[in-house]
């Protein structure tokens, strides 16, 4: 079977940037689970991923328009410490997650810290990288009703939600 839209695909990375290793799936020993077509994914390793096979390895350079998109200056705003879990905990240069008002989450970079706000940087910490990924394409199916339901591919021993 090859991926595609609203096919369940189990893969393992490896992330480098500028020839270091950010992250990797291996690290953890569960390959990560995605619905394809569903926006869990950056869009430029979606697409390398359609039409391959459970078996089948590639190597993958996405230019930043493809991945987190360009750096846009001026993206720094004053957010109050509230909106984040380890406010105490940050300092300048920190990435950090953001819990946006509208529901979800947003990776920003901490630029300054004060008494009450934080001053952060708005822009993908990996914006305007190339970001160069291995990927093992270890399983592709067939996604369940409730994957569909969900927009997002349960992996094997998951619990319901």
């Amino acid at each position: 079977m090859k991926a595609g839209k609203d096919k369940v695909i189990a893969l393992h990375y490896t992330l480098t940037v500028d020839g270091e290793k950010v992250e990797s799936s291996h690290d953890t020993g569960q390959p990560l689970w995605i619905l394809l077509g569903h926006g869990q994914l950056i869009p430029g390793l979606e697409k390398a991923l359609d039409d391959h096979a459970a078996g089948d390895t590639l190597q993958v350079e996405i230019e930043p328009a493809e991945g987190y998109g360009e750096r846009q200056e001026n993206q720094v705003q004053r957010v109050p410490k509230k909106y984040f879990q380890d406010a105490k905990h940050l300092k300048p240069g920190m990435v950090t997650v953001l819990a946006l008002k509208e529901g979800g989450q947003r990776a920003v970079t901490v630029h300054k810290v004060g008494m009450s706000t934080i001053d952060v940087d708005l822009n993908h910490p990996m914006a305007s990288k190339t970001l160069n990924f291995d990927v093992a394409i270890q399983e592709v199916r067939e996604p369940t009703e409730e994957e569909l339901q969900h927009g997002h591919a349960h992996p094997p021993g998951a619990e319901a939600h």
